[in-house]
Formats: structure tokens, C-alpha cells, sequence
């Protein structure tokens, strides 16, 4: 792999391909593309089970780092990219969605909703900068960017079918049929009781880690080493004993990590705060900003002289001209979210976002969003039980 190669989403080969492929099999009218090899292993057999694992920030390239030719290498058929920004935000929705960032309007952590006059963490519904939780007695803006998950789709059309979610419990429940597993462990022995008793089902499983192992500790640690290996041997135990239950099982990440090496805090870059007109927002190594348009000039070449090296820098216009965030029905909320340029990171470098309200945060070891293949490419892993 070459440090310096970018990597772009590619909309045809993605997480958003691999959530599309399992609603085509389950009949779900979709506009996306299955991915060919996925979807011609799951039109051999009409399974009883169908299980998509996702671990958080289980990039390809940290996979072949710590694992390389163990469980999951072995049943690896594929390397797909994420969306953009490589998040779990954007990229977990995907998921639950079954559509690309520009039609859902999740996009990063961070997001500033004129209805709030805030900048909302999307996942916790929090203040991003005070963490105060909204007052939503009057209207809840999250109703401006709801969808259809797709275990409502799925079930819909297949009453056969039982949908499960299986995910931490700080998570929200998206399927009435939501079970909370906050450890490895937990996951395996619910996807197991699932697979066993008498119904048709889909799961999919989400774990926080190693992602949250990755921000503290970084891509090299022995933590996340302990963890991958841990949950590589888990799940395989797991394969076993549902041996002869007529189980797919698919294992597949939301994003990547990428060490960081060096932090810019926008409050101390004097050039930035000169030409901007309220805080930027989204993420560290996926910045949005709204520049006065008379400094415009100004900033474009503070990015292209200071920052060339470690972010390219987007119009508004050419970010969504090159279908970044993907391809399908804008969602009406983007233009608010997005501001006049956005800065996507492609070496080591983030750009701390914070305010002199915001609460005291420590620097991320490893993170995600920018377009490194570290961030970008994601392994997928297919078991037959």
C-alpha cells in the first residue's frame, strides 16, 4: 500500500453495495448495485439466517496488521471502500438505511441545525461543543432527517422474516426488535439464541470496538490486538456451533483508523478565524467551514499554501458535483449542513474543532474520515454455517 495513495468512496463497490445486496435478497426494491460475488453465495441457498456483523472501525489494512491469516483472513472474499465521510455516523446510517449519505443527510458527527441554532452530535443528540442535551419540547429537528430502517423493509415484505438489531445500550433501537450486547461475548451468545429457534431471520449486529480501542490506544496497540484476536476467535466459536442451522454469517466494518500524528486547533489558527463566520463542524479530518465571502480568496490560499499536504480542500459546489457523499436524491437538509468548503484529510494531520464553550476533550490517538486507504477500505468476510 502506498502511505500516500487516496481513496475515494466508490458507490458501486461499498458498505452501501453490501447493505443492497442483502435487501435484493430479501426483495427489497433498491436502485444501488449488489456486489456481484456477495450476492451469487447468498442466491445459492435460501438461508434461515442471515447475519451482518459489523465491528466498528475494523479497517482492512489494521485487520492484516494484527490478523493476517487467521479466521477472518481465511473467509475474506472482498475489499470494499465506506462512504464519505468514512464515519460512523454516515456510515453506520448507510447501513441501517440502505441509502448513501446524500440522501439520508447523516454525514458526521457533528451537524449544525439552523432549527436548534446548534451544533448537534448526531448520536447523542447533545450540544457537540457544551454536550447539553437538546430541549426538543417544541419540535424535534431529527424529523427532518428520519428514514425507513431497513428491518422495517425487510420485514414489510417478507412476513416470514424476523428482524433483529443486537447493539451496546447507549445505542438507539432502530428495530422493535432490539436486543442490547455490550461485549463481544454477549453479541455471540444473542445471534446464537436467534439463529436457533424456529423462524426466518435477519440480524445485524453492531459492536462499538475496536473503534473505541483505536481512538484511545491507536492502530498499533496491544489493546486493539487483544480485541481483534478475541472477537476473531469468539465469532469462529460461534460459526461452529451454528454449524448445520443454515446460517450466512458476513462480517464487515463501517470505516477504518489512521494514526494521527499532528493537531491543528482551529481556535489557535488565526488565518482560518479571519475568514470564517461560525464554527466549523462534521469531523477532525472532514471540516466544513462558512468563509465570509470576501475572504474567500484568503482562505482557499491559506489551504493550498499551509494545509496542501494534508487536506484537499472542496468547493460546496465541486464536494457535491463529485458525488462524494454518493449518488441518488439530495436530502433538503445537506445544504444547511454543509458549509461554502470542506477539507477532506489525506495524510496524518486533524484539525481540532472547538469553541471557548466547548468541554475539555483529549486528542484521539487514531481517527477516521479522511480518504487514506486506511480509513476508506474495509474487508468483507463470509461464513456458511
Amino acid at each position: 500500500m502506498n502511505k500516500n495513495e487516496i481513496i475515494l468512496p466508490d458507490y458501486e463497490h461499498s458498505i452501501l453495495n453490501l447493505i443492497n445486496t442483502i435487501l435484493k435478497y430479501y426483495n427489497v426494491e433498491t436502485k444501488y448495485k449488489e456486489l456481484p460475488e456477495l450476492y451469487k453465495i447468498m442466491k445459492k441457498n435460501d438461508y434461515k439466517n442471515v447475519v451482518l456483523i459489523i465491528l466498528d472501525g475494523m479497517g482492512e489494512h489494521i485487520l492484516k496488521n494484527i490478523s493476517s491469516n487467521n479466521f477472518f483472513a481465511k473467509n475474506e472474499i472482498d475489499k470494499i471502500t465506506s462512504v464519505c465521510p468514512s464515519t460512523t455516523t454516515a456510515a453506520m446510517t448507510t447501513y441501517y438505511s440502505g441509502k448513501p449519505p446524500i440522501e439520508t443527510g447523516w454525514i458526521a458527527m457533528s451537524q449544525y441545525f439552523k432549527e436548534y441554532g446548534r451544533v448537534i452530535e448526531m448520536l447523542r443528540k447533545t450540544d457537540a461543543y457544551t454536550g447539553e442535551k437538546l430541549n426538543t419540547s417544541r419540535k424535534d429537528a431529527f424529523e427532518l432527517i428520519k428514514y425507513i430502517p431497513i428491518y422495517e423493509q425487510i420485514e414489510n415484505l417478507n412476513p416470514q422474516v424476523k428482524a433483529y438489531e443486537i447493539n451496546p445500550t447507549f445505542c438507539e433501537a432502530r428495530s422493535k426488535r432490539n436486543i442490547n450486547a455490550d461485549n463481544i461475548n454477549l453479541m455471540c451468545d444473542e445471534i446464537q439464541a436467534i439463529c436457533s429457534n424456529k423462524n426466518r431471520n435477519f440480524i445485524l449486529a453492531y459492536n462499538d470496538n475496536p473503534d473505541a480501542l483505536l481512538h484511545k490506544y491507536g492502530c498499533k496497540s496491544k489493546e486493539v490486538k487483544n480485541f481483534i484476536q478475541d472477537a476473531e476467535k469468539k465469532i469462529e466459536k460461534m460459526c461452529e456451533d451454528l454449524k448445520d442451522t443454515n446460517t450466512l454469517v458476513i462480517i464487515c466494518a463501517d470505516h477504518g483508523h489512521k494514526d494521527i500524528e499532528k493537531v491543528y486547533n482551529i481556535l489557535e489558527l488565526d488565518e482560518i478565524q479571519d475568514c470564517i463566520i461560525m464554527p466549523s463542524t462534521l469531523e477532525s479530518r472532514a471540516v466544513t467551514f462558512w468563509v465570509k465571502e470576501d475572504k474567500r480568496e484568503k482562505f482557499e490560499k491559506y489551504f493550498k499554501t499551509q494545509m496542501k499536504d494534508e487536506f484537499i480542500l472542496y468547493t460546496k459546489e465541486e464536494f457535491l458535483n463529485k458525488n462524494l457523499l454518493g449518488y441518488g436524491e439530495k436530502h433538503p437538509k445537506i445544504e444547511d449542513f454543509i458549509g461554502n468548503y470542506i477539507a477532506i484529510a489525506i495524510k496524518d494531520a486533524i484539525i481540532k474543532l472547538d469553541t471557548y464553550t466547548s468541554r475539555e476533550k483529549a486528542n484521539k490517538k487514531s481517527t477516521h474520515c479522511g480518504f487514506t486507504p486506511d480509513e476508506m477500505e474495509v474487508p468483507l468476510i463470509v461464513i456458511n454455517c
